[in-house]
């Protein structure tokens, strides 16, 4: 059974608890890489490009993977968030089929294409926790977790926009808490979904 989004939400407060500040440690430094990339897309623009692609994908792995420890209670480090360039690969493929089938389907209606989005959400989590699995079927999975849950996720995003209001009007301080806070829940939505998949398999 699906959890509620207070739910979610309370489980992401106290896992995140303690953690702050490597978590911001983490997110400065993804953010210092990725605007270095883009700025030297600017001098050399196909590279940079290319780098600035491999570097997205890296860290959307890595932070799955980062976040899904953080929920089961494990212990993270800042240097866990390159985890993503061990299996750069399978990052690259990832963002590649997600983007390419979205954008299949934005060809065809605007609504399609979002509700495809929702579906593939999952993917990278599922990647994280299943080394070595097969992207495309990482994607299916995806697709068939958020069967029934894809309003669900979205209904979760629009409850975080007053936090993003806050982070607007402090100029980005209030990110240091609200962004962990954010993906933490995003990945308890992603774990009690992946149960509730489980159990109708059962």
């Amino acid at each position: 059974m699906m959890k509620t989004f207070n739910e979610l939400k309370a489980s992401a407060k106290i896992q995140i608890k303690g953690k702050i500040g490597i978590l911001f440690a983490m997110f400065f430094i993804m953010i210092v890489i990725m605007i270095g990339v883009s700025s030297a897309s600017s001098f050399v623009p196909v590279l940079g490009s290319i780098a600035n692609y491999l570097v997205n994908a890296a860290f959307a792995l890595g932070g799955a993977w980062v976040f899904l420890r953080i929920a089961k209670g494990e212990e993270v480090s800042v240097g866990n968030i390159f985890y993503g360039f061990e299996d750069l690969w399978a990052a690259i493929k990832a963002q590649f089929f997600m983007g390419l089938f979205i954008l299949l389907w934005y060809l065809l209606l605007i609504i399609p294409g979002i509700i495809k989005t929702y579906a593939y959400s999952m993917t990278f989590y599922i990647l994280a926790e299943n080394k070595g699995m097969p992207v495309l079927e990482a994607i299916t999975l995806s697709k068939k977790m958020m069967d029934g849950h894809k309003m669900d996720l979205f209904r979760l995003f629009l409850s975080f926009i007053g936090w993003f209001i806050l982070v607007l009007i402090t100029f980005g301080i209030a990110g240091i808490w609200v962004y962990p806070y954010f993906y933490a829940t995003i990945t308890n939505f992603y774990l009690s979904v992946k149960e509730d998949y489980m159990s109708k398999l059962a």
